[in-house]
């Protein structure tokens, strides 16, 4: 009998991850024999691991917080996105050991705002918390929807402003330190940091969301995130956190290993539920 092909998740930390419940249920809708484990991996030690996974036979990664840059540079060959991005998240293993890099947090934060939530990106004012990993994916696809703006404000106010010249190309882009933002009220605020990790908040004035506006926290838990919460008491129609972008990246990677794509509004609905 032909032993089942190996995947798993890298990251630090790691236990919070839905990741292995998600594969698992895709892997029994589709009928797909298939293992997925997460594993704690700090940066320093992120090539080795990579390396004892793919001797052990590894067919498979998702990276995320904080190896998405890491994998991007570890790649033998990238997709156009992650090419664009400069990151990372999920790794396809071929059987000769090469490592192809992609990214799927783009394709699945849209599919899920657009779909999943129904809410409208054309025309938009939004702005991102955040100019690490998680940015750099969702950046390329969010401008392609036709914002009316995007502006990006992060602690580090260089790590920004970078972004900005790698991607003003594809749509209106600006940069303000965080200190200083004092813009028009933003229709879509969403929280790329990594605050809602450890329980933070990234400092945001009183009136920064637009009335009946939307907050997303790319970031998920249990309970609701604290940005959730603030978005919640700050009038947001719409204030979610990102089990469901996790969801649909986590499709788009295993649409790229096996080749099915797996329905995800069931797997959505089941994690839900279980909180």
């Amino acid at each position: 009998m032909t032993p089942p092909d190996h995947y798993a998740v890298f990251g630090h930390p790691i236990a919070h991850s839905q990741s292995p419940r998600i594969h698992t249920l895709f892997a029994a809708a589709t009928k797909q024999a298939m293992t997925y484990e997460a594993e704690d991996v700090p940066p320093e030690d992120f090539e080795e691991a990579v390396g004892r996974f793919i001797a052990s036979g590894g067919r498979g990664l998702n990276l995320t917080v904080p190896l998405k840059e890491l994998a991007f540079r570890m790649a033998h060959s990238v997709s156009p996105e992650a090419a664009r991005s400069k990151a990372v998240n999920t790794f396809l293993v071929s059987p000769d050991g090469h490592i192809h890099g992609d990214n799927t947090d783009g394709r699945g934060l849209v599919r899920d705002l657009t779909l999943n939530l129904g809410i409208p990106m054309r025309g938009q004012r939004i702005l991102i918390l955040g100019a690490g990993g998680a940015t750099r994916g969702i950046l390329e696809p969010l401008l392609k929807l036709g914002p009316a703006a995007v502006t990006l404000t992060n602690r580090t106010a260089e790590k920004a402003l970078q972004l900005v010249l790698e991607f003003e190309d594809l749509g209106p882009l600006k940069a303000v330190p965080m200190e200083a933002l004092q813009d028009p009220p933003y229709d879509i605020i969403l929280n790329a940091t990594a605050a809602s990790l450890s329980g933070d908040l990234p400092p945001l004035p009183e009136h920064i969301l637009a009335d009946g506006g939307t907050c997303y926290d790319l970031a998920y838990g249990k309970e609701p995130t604290p940005f959730v919460e603030w978005g919640l008491q700050h009038g947001a129609a719409i204030s979610s956190d990102g089990i469901g972008m996790l969801v649909e990246q986590a499709a788009e990677a295993f649409f790229l290993w096996r080749g099915i794509r797996p329905e995800t509004a069931p797997v959505i609905e089941t994690l839900q539920r279980a909180r």
